[in-house]
């Protein structure tokens, strides 16, 4: 039967492995892209519904037909619950094996089109690192480019990881001054003691420690552009003498009596309601004055769902390069969780998905189960991995730590992990060696 199977699917196109037991089969399906798997109920030392459970735990998007002289109702329900593709009685007929196989390879071949052309649209579509099609975006581009030759203050407003900070990346590189430096500092993550000498600088012995004469950040970004992150963080005591600084276009570094000209555009990005922060106290009316004077708002990611497709195809690419894994998209199913979920951390967290997805996929495509993983890295609220003198996440470490608790919760049972994990226990195998975790014990 299989011999017959196989000249038909060679006629078809298809590369063709013939397995004479299911244990053959499992251990070939990781190291090879399968699109479609016939299966005889029927199979020496095993059960073929069984190696269909296997074979959609192992490649989920992988067609799988059942074949069987001993066709029973029962065992063509309970098949088709486990997500064949279809249920044969032999003998087979050589018409519908044909339709399959030409049905299957003509959505392959459907599949690996669209895959083409949403990376060739997303490259088209790219603007100075953002992605967009959507008219949400497509107005933040042009209000970029008429902004860009002129402004020399923007407020740049939007939730977290919406893509800000590449706002103003844009809006430096439209501008005149793009040959000039662009200079960044995150107001969340400065001591706020130390704040003054950064932004301003510093004289020698201006306080203790301070041992050497410091150019602070305005004089540093002098004739290019000083971005200011999360500028509804900054110290109150600050603020009017960052205004100052944009009013008069002076600087007076810590311990000095002499002020010094800078010319720097200042662009400043938040994801506070400043106004509100105005009416309770926590930032100057006068400053976000100055501030909005033009501001840039970043529209969510759940206000452009239009955009996630190519959004996804170009993180794909970009992790699959990166990182170098066969991954070549996600399927049909991975898509409509994608295009649903309420994507409170915005592309940042998308991309985080997208990132976990590609390592732990156990095949060509991000399945439906690769992207539900409860693998987090950072919560929606965060703006990235490293904080201030701590240790930086990396999805690496979340997943070794994400198998580890799970050992611990299982009391080490492998499979109960696995199925917790929602992949194989070879593909959790693989894991645990790559992470050095002993597979013996689940507290390694």
């Amino acid at each position: 039967m299989g011999a017959l199977v196989k000249r038909l699917a060679d006629s078809t196109g298809f590369d063709v492995v013939v397995c004479s037991s299911a244990a053959e089969a499992i251990a070939g399906l990781p190291g090879r892209p399968v699109h479609m798997v016939f299966v005889d109920l029927r199979l020496p030392e095993s059960n073929g519904l069984d190696l269909l459970r296997q074979i959609r735990d192992t490649i989920p998007a992988c067609e799988v037909v059942l074949m069987s002289a001993f066709a029973t109702i029962d065992s063509a329900v309970e098949a088709i619950k486990l997500g064949a593709r279809d249920y044969l009685s032999k003998p087979l007929d050589f018409d519908r094996v044909s339709e399959l196989l030409k049905d299957v390879r003509d959505e392959v071949a459907r599949r690996q089109r669209l895959l083409r052309v949403e990376s060739r649209v997303a490259r088209e579509l790219e603007y100075h690192g953002m992605l967009g099609r959507s008219a949400a975006m497509q107005e933040v581009f042009s209000l970029i480019r008429r902004l860009a030759p002129h402004v020399r203050t923007v407020l740049i407003t939007g939730e977290t990881g919406t893509g800000k900070e590449l706002v103003a990346h844009a809006l430096h590189q439209q501008g005149a001054r793009r040959s000039r430096r662009f200079v960044t500092v995150n107001c969340s993550a400065v001591v706020e003691t130390l704040f003054e000498s950064e932004l301003f600088g510093h004289t020698r012995g201006a306080f203790t420690g301070a041992t050497e004469h410091k150019t602070g950040l305005f004089e540093a970004a002098d004739g290019g552009t000083l971005f200011l992150d999360e500028i509804g963080e900054l110290p109150l005591s600050l603020q009017a003498k960052l205004l100052r600084v944009l009013e008069d276009g002076e600087v007076q570094r810590v311990g000095s009596i002499e002020p010094r000209r800078v010319n720097t555009c200042v662009f400043a990005a938040t994801n506070r309601d400043l106004q509100q922060d105005v009416a309770v106290g926590r930032f100057r009316s006068d400053l976000l004055f100055r501030l909005n004077a033009v501001e840039v708002q970043v529209p969510p990611l759940r206000n452009r769902r239009e955009d996630i497709p190519y959004l996804t195809s170009a993180f794909v690419a970009d992790c699959a390069r990166r990182l170098r894994l066969p991954v070549l998209g996600v399927t049909p199913a991975a898509e409509r969780i994608l295009a649903k979920r309420s994507w409170e951390g915005n592309v940042r967290e998308l991309r985080h998905t997208i990132e976990r997805a590609c390592i732990l996929a156990d095949g060509p495509f991000i399945t439906d189960r690769d992207v539900s993983r409860d693998l987090v890295a950072n919560g929606p609220g965060e703006e990235g991995p490293a904080r201030c003198g701590t240790a930086p996440v990396t999805l690496d470490s979340v997943e070794r730590d994400r198998i580890v608790d799970l050992l611990r919760s299982v009391a080490g049972n492998k499979q109960a992990a696995a199925r917790a994990l929602g992949i194989s226990r070879r593909a959790l195998y693989r894991r645990l060696e790559r992470y050095g975790l002993h597979t013996s014990s689940p507290l390694a």
